[in-house]
């Protein structure tokens, strides 16, 4: 999630918009599944539905860089843990939301995840 005046606020000062993005309940996640049960994820589909209404629908295989390259590069610069997250992004599309809105977010191979705007 992303605080779009959070973030441009931050923009408009020169300061780094992480404020906009780090923000209490900003990042809705599900239950972690071991790789050995879900496998290296690299394709699928992943959709964000609004209110039951596609807003984001793409493949993993349409990801910039794989999952792989990702902790490569970010392990040059920090050192990763097992446990650690890595946000990578969502596909295009992104959109405001509002106060009662249901968002479900699927990727194919791994349990839906609901989130209610309170």
């Amino acid at each position: 999630m992303t605080r779009r005046d959070l973030q441009r606020g931050m923009g408009d000062q020169k300061k780094p918009w992480e404020i906009g993005k780090s923000f209490d309940r900003s990042a809705p996640i599900g239950p972690i599944h071991p790789v050995a049960m879900t496998r290296h994820l690299s394709a699928g589909r992943i959709v964000l539905r609004v209110n039951g209404q596609i807003k984001q629908d793409a493949d993993l295989s349409d990801m910039m860089w794989s999952v792989a390259e990702q902790i490569s590069q970010l392990s040059e610069a920090f050192e990763l843990k097992a446990g650690d997250l890595i946000y990578s992004g969502t596909p295009e599309n992104v959109g405001p939301v509002i106060r009662g809105d249901l968002l479900v977010g699927h990727i194919d191979g791994l349990p839906e995840l609901s989130v209610r705007i309170v």
